[in-house]
C-alpha cells in the first residue's frame, strides 16, 4: 500500500501514537471506491493506535486540484459544498471511529474554517513568499499540464493549489500536532510542498506517505464501469452492483485488491489465493473480496441481499426470493433482458395468450404449450405446468413486474401498466 515515503517516517511512527491526515475534496456528495485506498490507510493507522484526521476541503474544493487532471474543474458554490461535506462525513464514519472516547478517535476538519477569513494579500505575503515559482514548476502535476497544448493550459487558480494544500499541512501541524500527510501517489508534489513549508516556517520535520494509484491489470481505470464510477452511496451504486463489481474483477486484480481493500490478515489471504489457484472457476478469492468490502461499506444485511440477488440468474432461487428484492435491485439483476409491456386490465389472462399474443415471448401458442408441457417454463422463478392456467394480478411483483423464464437462461421482464 506504500508508493513513496519521506526519510524518517517509519522511525517517527515507531516512537508512539502520531497524528496523520488525508485530504478529500468534496466535489461530490459521495465518495467512490477510488477514495478507499487512502481511507484504508487511515483505518490501518487508527487500528495501530495513531490518530487519523480527515480534512474535507471546503476551501480547496472551490478551486479543484489540478493533479493528473486534463481540464480544470467546475467551481462549486458554498451551499453545494456544505451538503457534500455532510454526506462525506457520514460515509467516513463507516470506516473510522469518530465517536468513541478513545484518545485516537478520528477527527474531521474543514479547511474552509481557517481559509475563509484569510485575505488574499495576507496569504500571498505570508505563504506565497515561502515557496519559489521554480519549486512549484518542478512538480509533475504542473509540468504535465504545462507541456500540453496551450489551450488546455493552467490557470493561476489551479497553479496556486499546492500552496493552499501546503498551508493546510502547516496549519494542522501548528494547531493539531499533525506531523504526517497521507494520500495517493498523484498527491506527492502537493504533500511535499507542505513538508517544505513546515521546514521553513517552523524549522521542524514533517512526514509524507503515499499509496500507489490503483489500476486494473488490463490497463483500464480502476473503479470505472460502463455506467461510470462505483460509488459508496447506495442511491448511486446499489449494494448489488457494488458487490458485482468486486465479484467480477480478474484473478490477478483480486489478488492485489484483497490486500488493499480488506483487513484480512496475511494467513487468510494466502489461504484464499491457494484455494483460487486450485480451482479458479469457483472464484473463491473474488467471493471473499466482494464479501469483505460489501460488508464494510454497506453492512451484513445488504451483503446478504446482494448474494441472494446474484443467485437469481444462476442459482436455485424461488418466487419467494424474487419477491424479497426491492425494485432497484430487481432491475439491476435483470438489466438488459428483453422486456414487454402488458396493460393491467388484460389480467387475468390465459397463459398461452399471455406468452404468445400479449408478449411474444413464444412465437406461437403451440410453442408455448410444448414448453410448458416439457417443464421448460417458469413464472416468477416457479415452474408453470398448467397449459390451461392463467396469469393473474396476484402474480405481479411490486405492482409492476412479472418475470418469465424459458429454459435455464432466457429471461424476460414483463412490465404491467
Amino acid at each position: 500500500m506504500i508508493k513513496d515515503i519521506t526519510p524518517g517516517t517509519e522511525e517517527e511512527l515507531m516512537k508512539g501514537p502520531a497524528a496523520a491526515y488525508v485530504g478529500i475534496d468534496p466535489t461530490g456528495d459521495s465518495l467512490h471506491i477510488g477514495h478507499l485506498v487512502s481511507i484504508m490507510i487511515l483505518k490501518h493507522f487508527q487500528a495501530c493506535g495513531h490518530k487519523p484526521y480527515c480534512l474535507v476541503g471546503g476551501a480547496t474544493g472551490m478551486i479543484g486540484d489540478p493533479s493528473m487532471k486534463r481540464q480544470e474543474r467546475n467551481l462549486l458554490d458554498e451551499a453545494t459544498l456544505s451538503h457534500n461535506v455532510a454526506c462525506i462525513k457520514a460515509q467516513l464514519g463507516k470506516f473510522l471511529d469518530f465517536d468513541s472516547d478513545a484518545p485516537n478517535k478520528a477527527e474531521l476538519v474543514n479547511n474552509y474554517d481557517w481559509m475563509k477569513d484569510y485575505t488574499f494579500i495576507n496569504f500571498t505575503r505570508d505563504i506565497g513568499k515561502l515557496i519559489t515559482v521554480n519549486y512549484m514548476m518542478s512538480k509533475d502535476s504542473v509540468k504535465k499540464r504545462l507541456s500540453r497544448d496551450s489551450s488546455e493550459g493552467m490557470s493561476f487558480t489551479e497553479f496556486s493549489y499546492q500552496l493552499l494544500q501546503g498551508y493546510d499541512f502547516l496549519y494542522l501541524y501548528e494547531h493539531n500536532d499533525v506531523k504526517m500527510q497521507l494520500g495517493g501517489a498523484d498527491q506527492w508534489g502537493n504533500i511535499t510542498t507542505g513538508v517544505e513549508m513546515i521546514r521553513k516556517v517552523l524549522d521542524k520535520q514533517a512526514f509524507a506517505l503515499t499509496c500507489p494509484l490503483i489500476t486494473k491489470a488490463d490497463g483500464g481505470k480502476f473503479g470505472k464501469t460502463e455506467k461510470g464510477n462505483i460509488w459508496l452511496d447506495p442511491a448511486r451504486t446499489s449494494p448489488y452492483q457494488f458487490y458485482q463489481f468486486w465479484l467480477n474483477v480478474s484473478d490477478s486484480d483480486a489478488e492485489r485488491y484483497i490486500k488493499i481493500f480488506t483487513l484480512l490478515d496475511r494467513a487468510a489471504i494466502e489461504a484464499a489465493v491457494e484455494e483460487q489457484n486450485a480451482d479458479p472457476g469457483r472464484r473463491p478469492l473474488q467471493k471473499l473480496l466482494a464479501k469483505e468490502v460489501t460488508i464494510m461499506v454497506h453492512g451484513q444485511e445488504e451483503y446478504d441481499k446482494a448474494v441472494a440477488a446474484s443467485q437469481m440468474l444462476f442459482g436455485k432461487s424461488t418466487g419467494e426470493d424474487l419477491r424479497r428484492l426491492d425494485e432497484r435491485t430487481l432491475l439491476d439483476v435483470f438489466d438488459g433482458v428483453p422486456t414487454f409491456e402488458v396493460a393491467a386490465d388484460k389480467l387475468p389472462c390465459g397463459i398461452l395468450d399471455f406468452l404468445a399474443a400479449e408478449t411474444g415471448i413464444y412465437a406461437s401458442k403451440g410453442e408455448a404449450k410444448r414448453a410448458i408441457q416439457g417443464n421448460g417454463f417458469s413464472l416468477n422463478k416457479d415452474k408453470f405446468t398448467d397449459i390451461g392456467g392463467e396469469v393473474k394480478a396476484s402474480d405481479v411483483i411490486d405492482g409492476k413486474y412479472i418475470l418469465c423464464q424459458k429454459g435455464k437462461k432466457d429471461y424476460y421482464l414483463v412490465i404491467v401498466k
